[in-house]
């Protein structure tokens, strides 16, 4: 058996680093062992390789001179990894079969003294967002590491391996084996809640305008990047009510109250009303609701249909004969900053003629006290090139407003999860987007939420999902671009 791979792994400690070079040279397949280290240090059967930046492209280029072999296995993150029984020659022979440009696999993961699996999920044309995760191992044709040597990302520090993996997905079918080959043991004991929002840290800031780079430029090769200006909306019909605040809700008796009471208070020039979707609550939340329906301060309506998750409510909101000009989102365990939230978000729409508004937020514990990280205010949109950007992070903001007309022609997908994300970027492929930077809302975290803190198979049928909308959106994009200039090289532009 010939040896065709060669391998790359990040120094952690001499006992774990000598016990994987130990690991890859049990294979009869594995040409050579490379360890990236910042300082020389003490293994055998291995080449050490001076780096400064793990992340960087300047890294992965130097990789990319040293492969040899027919196949790169690279390891890059920051946690400590074994083995799985005949871990190489599976990640070859799926190479080999498929012709995949890059092959990734299942996981175990130890975690608090016990080993689990850790599933990951399959690529999607749209599955470009920097977080895909694709558990410890990547595993590359030499052709990929190759092709890289001529992208033009020198002077990237951050987003090396995010630039390499949408190559690859450019070159071919990227190909998940649904197989736990190896065992990652894990760092980062965070609830999913707490670790969504890491990218909003100021200390990501630069990663971030990397990872935009990157993604930006893979849209463009593609033929799916979208350039400013963004169509600005025309107000053209008539309502009888210029705002609805619609909240879907559904058990929520200890908090609705709270929700309802912030939108009464508001304070506006215009005429408002409160549509609220009862979708069959059953602990006391439908009560509350009559009550102040009985006094004419709400719309409480229950939906006909028993199969509607948040996006079927909010269709049947907007699609009310009293839903006003604009429809605001409050969600039914949130509530609005303060009286001037819903004044902020129409005048909004008027001032730049905008089909959506999104506004920004703190995220607060159950009795509103401010928790880490605070404000998300999504700093990364830019008025030129958030829409492209979009795809890549995982949400767009809060409260979310719409200018009704076009959220009856696009419609909100009956789901409860991801149809915002769905909204946000149909709408922005087409239309121009409002952003609003300074909190105007307050996310309540609290162990109710949905999404607070969520186990493996729900975190990737989440992710599923939403690269499966990214892929329609992409689909989309590329499409439209064909039909407005058939013989434009979008490689061509800057």
């Amino acid at each position: 058996m010939n040896p065709k791979v060669d391998c790359f792994f990040i120094y952690r400690n001499e006992e774990a680093s000598q016990r994987l070079v130990n690991q890859f040279r049990e294979s009869p397949l594995v040409n050579q062992v490379y360890v990236l280290t910042k300082v020389k240090v003490t293994l055998v059967n291995c080449q050490q390789v001076i780096v400064e930046e793990n992340g960087s492209c300047s890294t992965i280029r130097l990789i990319a001179k040293l492969v040899h072999a027919d196949f790169a296995l690279l390891v890059l993150g920051n946690s400590v990894i074994e083995l799985g029984q005949g871990a190489v020659e599976r990640l070859l022979q799926v190479a080999e079969y498929t012709d995949a440009p890059m092959v990734y696999a299942d996981y175990f993961e130890e975690k608090a003294g016990a080993v689990v699996p850790h599933p990951v999920i399959d690529y999607q044309p749209g599955s470009f967002r920097d977080d895909f995760n694709f558990g410890p191992v990547r595993f590359f044709r030499a052709e990929v590491l190759k092709a890289f040597r001529y992208e033009n990302y020198e002077m990237l520090k951050h987003a090396g391996c995010y630039a390499l993996r949408l190559r690859a997905s450019r070159m071919g079918e990227m190909v998940h084996i649904p197989e736990c080959l190896f065992t990652k043991v894990e760092t980062d004991t965070r609830a999913s809640g707490e670790r969504q929002f890491d990218y909003v840290k100021a200390s990501q800031r630069e990663l971030q305008l990397e990872m935009e780079q990157v993604c930006t430029a893979h849209l463009r090769d593609i033929g799916a990047l979208l350039l400013a200006p963004f169509p600005e909306t025309i107000f053209s019909e008539n309502f009888p009510t210029e705002a609805s605040v619609i909240i879907p809700v559904r058990n929520r008796v200890k908090t609705i109250r709270d929700a309802i009471v912030s939108v009464l208070i508001q304070k506006t020039s215009f005429k408002f009303n409160l549509i609220v979707v009862d979708n069959f609550s059953t602990d006391g939340t439908s009560e509350i609701l009559e009550e102040y329906a009985q006094s004419g301060k709400l719309i409480h309506i229950i939906p006909e249909r028993k199969d509607l998750g948040i996006g079927g409510c909010w269709n049947v909101a907007v699609f009310h004969p009293d839903c006003g000009k604009f429809a605001v989102q409050l969600d039914s365990d949130d509530l609005y900053l303060d009286e001037n939230t819903l004044q902020i978000i129409i005048d909004k729409f008027y001032e730049e003629n905008c089909a959506m508004v999104i506004g920004s937020y703190r995220m607060t514990n159950f009795d509103l006290a401010e928790i880490p990280p605070g404000v998300i205010d999504h700093q990364e949109w830019t008025d030129d090139n958030g829409p492209n950007n979009a795809l890549r992070i995982n949400g767009l903001g809060a409260p979310r407003a719409f200018y009704t007309p076009v959220l009856r022609e696009i419609r909100v997908p009956n789901v409860s999860y991801g149809e915002d994300y769905a909204l946000g970027l149909a709408i922005s492929g087409k239309y121009k987007i409002g952003r609003i930077y300074q909190p105007i809302y307050l996310c309540r975290r609290w162990e109710d939420n949905t999404d607070a803190s969520l186990d493996i198979a729900k975190q990737n049928a989440n992710n599923l999902y939403k690269d499966r909308i990214r892929t329609f959106e992409l689909q989309s994009r590329i499409q439209r671009n064909k039909m407005l200039d058939p013989n434009k090289n979008w490689k061509d532009i800057d």
